[in-house]
């Protein structure tokens, strides 16, 4: 049995840009995917063709408006003793439209600042080039992902970051969550992807899958050359996948059903299609064009780690009939879980699962950069906000997280539980679906004071800090 988490293990919390920051049109910032879509009922064929609708509610055109209280947001973080705090640069801050050829100055100087504050209270950055915001325009002109040309696009705005941030930031995230691009029938969040009538899916999936993985590697490429000392890492989402019975179909369907986030995983992390890639490209019919110079360019752009996220499990087989909700991942109901309000499966052990099962992949650092319980909470009449759920839910899956690493021998480098402060909810736009340990004062509607107060697990996540993850007593 190892000792525990190691002595500079990375603690902290995880945050979007287009979920937190707000501020959306300011600092010459230009339109993003998520600034034109409202989550939940809002089509995103609509959002497209329309830009903003006059009179509609946008939760992230304020969001929680980091833009203005960063200051103030970090001086709680570092309260909680956060050593790492992972956050998202808006592609269209940098670049407005995401095709300029020079930078938008304004843009990053904010960045520099939100830097330099988590740098004073001696934070490290750990920063996703790409979270669900894409520039509109790359999108309506270009066609996104399915044009080659964001490719070079992409490893331009990159380039910037690394050389503005180069000793200054030492962890990044290519793109978030990038496996649910193949996942999800409508990849609109990760890659601004509506399907057209005329196209084949299945084609379009693999073209844009193929295109972010190069546009990855490129980066991983352009990092170790500007800054060799940062280590720069993937990040997919992670839905531990069971059987439903032991009929062996089911277990063929739940291997099926990881196919999408090992696609990628494999891509990454060994830089090359394997005999799982190909047979989900052919299992899906599609086909895709590589140039010149990708297989190499993939063998060379391997991460350094690998980051995902766990909120849940799921169960597949060839006779499940009952389904329950997930982050981005629907599957069978598991009648041996309990579920949050929006029926995410609450799974400790299925995270010391996916610990181990990624680590037997690809023997590479893992660092878990999202977890949590979205939940509603109330205010009492003194102002506590007493949310015991979430510190259980939380004290579960940090114990799971350590046997991995004691127990399994699993090199675990961080925990960033998602949204440390109340954030608004990307699938559903909602803030009533709240994560963090400090509450923030807004609600489904936008109205509010935007106050932030302390709930009970901000204390408790503090001590959890203080221990290394020895103290989870409640």
């Amino acid at each position: 049995m190892s000792k525990g988490l190691r002595p500079d293990f990375l603690w902290g919390g995880a945050t979007a840009a287009n979920q937190f920051e707000g501020g959306y049109l300011e600092g010459g910032k230009g339109l993003s995917i998520d600034d034109v879509y409202k989550g939940g009922s809002a089509t995103v064929a609509r959002v497209i063709d329309d830009h903003i609708i006059e009179g509609d509610y946008y939760p992230s055109h304020e969001a929680v408006d980091f833009y203005h209280r960063y200051k103030e947001d970090i001086a709680l973080l570092a309260e909680m003793g956060f050593k790492c705090f992972r956050m998202s640069i808006a592609w269209t801050r940098i670049f407005p439209r995401g095709d300029e050829e020079e930078p938008n100055e304004e843009g990053l100087r904010f960045y520099d600042n939100v830097i330099n504050e988590l740098l004073k209270y001696n934070i490290e950055p750990v920063i996703t080039i790409s979270h669900y915001e894409m520039p509109l325009a790359l999108v309506k002109e270009y066609g996104s992902w399915r044009n080659r040309k964001l490719v070079e696009f992409f490893h331009r705005y990159s380039r910037v970051l690394f050389e503005r941030y180069k000793g200054k930031v030492k962890y990044w995230l290519t793109f978030n969550e990038v496996n649910c691009t193949l996942g999800v029938d409508r990849p609109y969040l990760q890659a601004g992807i509506v399907y057209r009538e005329d196209e084949n899916i299945s084609d379009v999936k693999l073209q844009i899958t193929h295109h972010l993985l190069v546009a990855s590697a490129l980066a991983v490429k352009e990092c170790r050359r500007i800054d060799p000392a940062a280590k720069i890492g993937c990040m997919l989402i992670y839905p531990t996948t069971y059987p439903h019975t032991c009929d062996p179909l089911d277990q063929i369907k739940a291997r099926d059903a990881m196919a999408t986030t090992y696609y990628y995983g494999d891509v990454y992390a060994r830089g090359r299609y394997t005999n799982i890639c190909k047979a989900y490209q052919e299992s899906i019919g599609g086909h895709f064009t590589m140039e010149p110079g990708d297989e190499e360019l993939l063998k060379e752009g391997i991460v350094d780690f690998i980051g995902f996220s766990y909120y849940s499990s799921r169960v597949e087989g060839v006779h499940v009939t009952e389904y329950t909700g997930g982050n981005m991942q629907r599957g069978g109901k598991n009648p041996y879980l309990k579920a949050t309000e929006w029926g995410w499966q609450i799974d400790p052990i299925g995270l010391r699962m996916a610990l181990n099962n990624l680590y037997d992949r690809y023997q590479l650092p893992l660092f878990i950069v999202e977890n949590g319980m979205g939940a509603v909470d109330k205010v009492e009449e003194d102002g506590s906000i007493i949310d015991d759920y979430r510190i259980a839910y939380l004290r579960a899956h940090i114990e799971a997280m350590k046997d991995a690493v004691e127990i399994d021998h699993v090199d675990l480098m961080g925990y960033t539980p998602w949204g440390p402060i109340d954030l608004v909810s990307a699938g559903t736009g909602e803030m009533k679906k709240r994560y963090g340990f400090v509450y923030v004062d807004k609600d489904d509607n936008g109205k509010g004071t935007l106050e932030r107060r302390k709930k009970k697990s901000f204390d408790w996540y503090k001590k959890v800090i203080a221990t290394n993850g020895e103290d989870l007593e409640n």
